[in-house]
Parts: structure tokens; sequence; C-alpha cells
């Protein structure tokens, strides 16, 4: 189809399936190699361990997806994902207790990790020249010139289900390993170098486990929300481990919630008992009660390797030719941030719209595909680094000086309050700061626009002038208020007509 009559996309996860339908249009036969035995339905597998953790599918990626896959968001919401306004659909408990609700521009389809795939895998499949291979192991590579100018990837050695060795020739290859891929080493045994390694781990663990929710005429009074966040306190006094925890009662399809609790640096619960006793001590009670009265239907799932690792093959003298890495091959990030899948589907664009613009694949497509590459990862590593820089216990290639940890610690949470303490009454600021938290804009975009930063120093001066329309929190001790702040006035004469009726 122009680009070659095979390739090859090693890995079926988010990042390969996604891989593979860019490659769909470009090439004769893509070739999927996936080790696991895939499920006809939405259901885990080994090879996928995080997928019993929630899972945001940001606006970019869920754009991104939709542009290779037409019909994505429409099959989505069909198998039982919810489309949701997070701002009207989820309760916020921040630093000054339960955020007022409001609409905004932002919404979100919500599921599960495995039901992204399910929608993925039955997307391939409609493909006719993709062709996915299931129990296949990849075991090297084939190349030619291995460090040479014109060196390139030629194919794949693998094994399949039943032990046989097998050797195919490719056109060019996707690396969709994920994090412990092994195609950096194979490739240094064969003549490259090995790409330099830029980390950050500030010691994530996360603990999740999946429930039943209570049919809805049986659901708690004020129970009007589908999501809960609960973020760490910024108390610095006495506190329980609990109240750091950055917790979510997480909707997903088929009337479940995944129940998740995450903490920089802290032990977790692994066991039944010591989780839900940790849920009861968040700092908001109604995280815990949620949990409470929901039905529980599956063991506590605990994860550690959250580390953000960027391999830069961008910074190779003489990268392959005729290989590139999707996903977490390349750019793995700490799952607290929700950046993965949608960070691979915008690479997996990156690699179409090259495709589509250059008719070789030679060593100046893979430079400029490194490039864009680049440019694209550049925006959420930027926002993984200004949180997990902070951690005095953070480790890895760009941990940084004391003062400049001291300085992220002192300002990040505060600078977080003042955006979103001004998203409630200036468009402009909740529209930036909603394109920056989807990957559509940049930090430092952000940080440089006198628009943005001018609306944050008006609302400041506006709250000190007593001039704000929208409240700026309410008691985290009980339970989130329903009221809509849309219209301010309309919201703050029906809250004065509730209290009057209750005096």
């Amino acid at each position: 189809m122009g680009h070659g009559k095979t390739a090859i996309v090693l890995g079926g996860s988010v990042a390969g399936l996604c891989a593979a339908g860019v490659l769909a249009a470009h090439f004769d036969e893509v070739v999927v190699l996936e080790r696991d035995l895939l499920p006809a339905d939405a259901e885990h597998r080994r090879g996928v361990p995080q997928s019993k953790h929630p899972h945001f599918l940001l606006n970019s990626g869920r754009t991104a997806i939709g542009a290779i896959f037409p019909g994505f968001e429409d099959a989505m919401l069909a198998a039982g994902g919810r489309l949701l306004m997070p701002s009207m659909d989820a309760a916020y408990c921040e630093n000054d207790g339960w955020a007022p609700r409001k609409q905004s521009t932002m919404t979100m389809v919500y599921s599960s990790r495995i039901m992204i795939e399910r929608v993925l895998r039955d997307k391939v499949r409609a493909h006719a020249n993709i062709r996915v291979v299931e129990g296949a192991s990849v075991t090297g590579l084939v190349t030619e010139g291995g460090g040479r100018p014109d060196g390139r990837v030629t194919g794949v050695a693998w094994r399949d289900a039943d032990g046989a060795d097998h050797v195919s020739a490719a056109d060019f290859v996707v690396d969709a390993l994920g994090r412990g891929t092994s195609v950096p080493d194979w490739l240094v045994a064969a003549g490259w170098d090995a790409p330099p390694e830029r980390t950050l781990d500030a010691k994530v663990t996360y603990t999740s486990r999946w429930y039943q929710l209570p049919p809805a005429d049986q659901r708690p009074d004020g129970w009007w929300w589908k999501h809960l966040v609960i973020t760490p306190t910024q108390d610095t006094g006495e506190h329980p481990d609990e109240h750091d925890y950055l917790s979510n009662f997480f909707p997903i399809e088929d009337d479940k919630a995944i129940v998740c609790m995450g903490s920089w640096g802290l032990d977790m619960a692994r066991k039944t008992d010591a989780f839900e006793a940790s849920a009861r001590r968040v700092r908001a009670a109604t995280f815990g009660a949620a949990m409470d009265a929901c039905t529980p239907l599956s063991e506590v799932h605990l994860t550690r390797s959250t580390g953000n690792k960027w391999r830069r093959y961008d910074e190779l003298a003489t990268p392959p030719v005729g290989l590139v890495a999707i996903g977490d091959s390349i750019c793995a990030f700490n799952p607290f941030y929700a950046q993965g899948m949608s960070s691979a589907a915008r690479s997996a664009l990156v690699l179409r719209d090259l495709l589509d613009a250059r008719p070789a694949v030679d060593v100046a497509f893979h430079r400029e595909f490194l490039a864009q590459q680049r440019k694209s990862l550049d925006v959420p590593w930027m926002l993984a680094m200004a949180r997990d820089q902070a951690y005095d216990f953070a480790t890895g290639t760009e941990t940084v000086a004391p003062w400049r940890r001291k300085l992220a610690a002192k300002v990040s949470w505060p600078v977080f309050n003042a955006i979103t303490a001004a998203s409630r009454e200036d468009t402009y600021v909740e529209e930036t700061f909603t394109a920056v938290f989807n990957l559509d804009k940049s930090l430092k975009e952000m940080a440089r626009d006198p628009r943005f930063l001018w609306g944050l120093v008006r609302y400041r001066l506006r709250q000190l002038l007593g001039r704000t329309t929208v409240p700026g929190g309410f008691d985290e001790r009980q339970d989130p208020p329903g009221t809509d702040w849309t219209d301010p006035m309309r919201a703050a004469a029906e809250r004065r007509t509730v209290e009057h009726a209750h005096a």
C-alpha cells in the first residue's frame, strides 16, 4: 500500500492496537504479535496487570483514537462506557473542601481499561489486512548494519504458543511491548548505542478494589455524583497517612466502580480489611461511606511500578531505521497523571501523519518522526516532572537541587488551588487549564499566557474585595452539595431559600 509489504507490531495493548490501525493504511499486511491469549470480552489478562486500576482516557487521547478508529467513542458508549462532564458529575474534595459543582467545557468517557482494549480489538478486527497472532513471545530482532547510519531492522524472531520458533521479515516494526521491553537490549547487541534514559521515580504506590454499586433507588441520600476525587491534604500538621492519599471512587461500565487509593512514598494496604479501614480514614468521610454501600467484586490489587522513564531514541546519533517505539516502550509515566494511553495514541497519530506525508521509511523519515514524537511527549513529561520533582525521596536522572524541590513542594499546591478557584469564574482560565490537563496545550504555554495569568490575578483581587460569585468550597466532613453553580446568582438564591426553610 505504498510503504512496504509487511509491518509487525510487538504487543497488542492500547499502544500496539493504535499503531496497527495506523499502519493498516500503508502496508499490505500488519501482524500484531501478542504474548497473551486475548479474551473475547472485556476481561483482565496477565500482560496488563495495571488494568485492575482506574484508567482515564484524556480528551486528546480520545480524539486521537477516534481519528485512527472512526466511531470509537460511539462503540465505547454502546459497550457501556459513560459520557460524563466531570465538573457536574464528579465531586472533588480539594484544599478548601468540596468544590462547587458547575458546567464546564470538559467531558470524559468513563470505562475500565479492559473495556477500552476490547473495543479497540473489535476495531482492529474490522481491518482485513491486520492479523493478530496470540500466544506469540517476541525473542529478538533481525537487523542489518547495526549502528551504521543506514542500519535497519528487517524482521522479528518470535515463538508461538506451541513453542515453535519463527523469523518473520518486516519492512517496518513498532515496539509496543511496554515498560519491560527488551528491544533496547537487542539493538545494543546488534551494534547500536543504547538510547539515553531520563528517569524519575517518586515512589508512587496505588491500590484498588472493584465494587458493584447498589441499585439507584437504594443509594444514600445526596448521592448525586458519579465520581469522587479526594486530593491529598495540604495540612502539614499531624494527621493519618490516609489524608495524604489521592483517592478515587471511579465509575465504569455495568454500574461498577473502582475504589482506588494512592500515595507518594507511603505503604499501602494489600489485604481486604486494611484496605477498607484505610478507605474509611480518607479525609472525606463520604469516600468510605460510598465504599461501604457497595458490594465487593474483587481482591485488593496493588501496583508499585510507577516511575517515569523516557528512552530518548531521538538523541541517538544513528537511530535504527525500520523501527519505532510507541507507548510505555518509549515513555512511561507515573499513572497518577493518566497520560499513558493518550500519549501512546498521540504518538500513533504522529506516525500516521508522517506516513501520509513521506513516501519512504528512510533515515530522514525516522529523524523527523523522532523529532515530532519528542515534541508530543514533552507535553505530558513536563506535567509529570512538575509534581514528582517535589519529593525528597524521588530518585532518577531528573531529580533536582534541594532548593528546587522545596520550591516545587511549596508552590505546586497553591498554584493548583489558584487555578481551580479562578476556573470557577473565568471561562478562559478554565478552558486553558482543561487544555493543559488533556495534553492539548503545554504547561509552558499556559505559564506564558498573559491572559491566563491576568485571570489568576483578577480572581485573587476579586477574592480580596469579596466580589467573587462562586463559593470557594464546602465542609469536607459533610456530603458534597449538589447545587449547580453554573448560574451563580440563581444558585445563591436557591441556597438562601433552603437555609431559610431549615432555620
